[in-house]
């Protein structure tokens, strides 16, 4: 390979200046996936960095998933796969989660998935309705206690954002689905029509889809999602008594 990389300045954290080289060549293309690149000793003299801070950078992003080490073949550019993507903002999520309210939870889901359901339903092809007729199956068959209820629940709303036909809109709404099992436990432990619930909105939801009427797939979402805020209201309420701070939690809530 010729030589790619100019030195880096002096008055930077050298070792992220390097990575930031790096991911800068893989977004312009000039690195690919499946690229072997250039050995140590090659990069090393192209940065005009030592070894310990090239391998620092290679470390940083080896552990984002850019690059991929394997000993004694080589450096390689990592194929990015979905949980490449969405994985990192999951872990963000998942240990912010006690500053998140749970309101902002379902609220981020109002904005996003009714004009998903709409997108749905104009692009649904005849295997997504297969598959979100299966979905819904499951999710009546399942017992209210089993732990799948949740996963069945955001399997069926994962495969209508698949069902949009936009590969972008998986990726934005993983990551909030991948809290949702947390407040799912509470919310079958409080509220006891929470399945019955479920089960009623997402028929309304799979019919809109399946014929093709964006409008009504929109509205059903809408309403099922403001059913959802009212199950985590319910929750909030029942935990601000037991912890006796009800006035806290209505302010919180409101």
């Amino acid at each position: 390979m010729a030589k790619h990389f100019k030195p880096v300045g002096k008055t930077q954290l050298l070792s992220h200046a390097v990575g930031r080289a790096i991911e800068d060549s893989i977004r312009g293309g000039q690195l690919l996936p499946g690229m072997r690149m250039p050995p140590e000793f090659q990069l090393c003299e192209q940065f005009g960095v030592s070894r310990t801070v090239l391998r620092e950078a290679l470390r940083m992003l080896s552990g984002r998933g850019l690059l991929r080490i394997e000993k004694g073949r080589g450096i390689f550019v990592s194929e990015l796969t979905t949980e490449t993507v969405t994985i990192p903002m999951e872990l963000y999520l998942h240990q912010k989660f006690g500053s998140l309210n749970w309101l902002n939870v379902i609220r981020a889901r109002q904005i996003i998935e009714p004009p998903i359901a709409a997108e749905a339903a104009l692009h649904r092809t005849s295997e997504d309705i297969d598959r979100l007729e299966q979905d819904f199956r499951e999710l009546k068959d399942c017992e209210s206690g089993s732990g799948d209820l949740t996963a069945l629940d955001m399997a069926f709303h994962l495969h209508i954002a698949e069902a949009s036909g936009n590969p972008i809109l998986p990726l934005l709404i993983q990551p909030i689905h991948a809290l949702m099992p947390r407040i799912k436990a509470s919310v079958h432990q409080v509220v006891i029509d929470a399945k019955e619930s479920a089960i009623e909105w997402h028929g309304k939801i799979l019919q809109a889809i399946a014929a093709g009427t964006a409008d009504e797939a929109r509205l059903c979402m809408a309403r099922h999602l403001d059913v959802s805020e009212d199950h985590v209201r319910q929750v909030m309420e029942v935990e601000a008594v037991e912890n006796g701070q009800p006035e806290e939690l209505a302010a919180t809530a409101s």
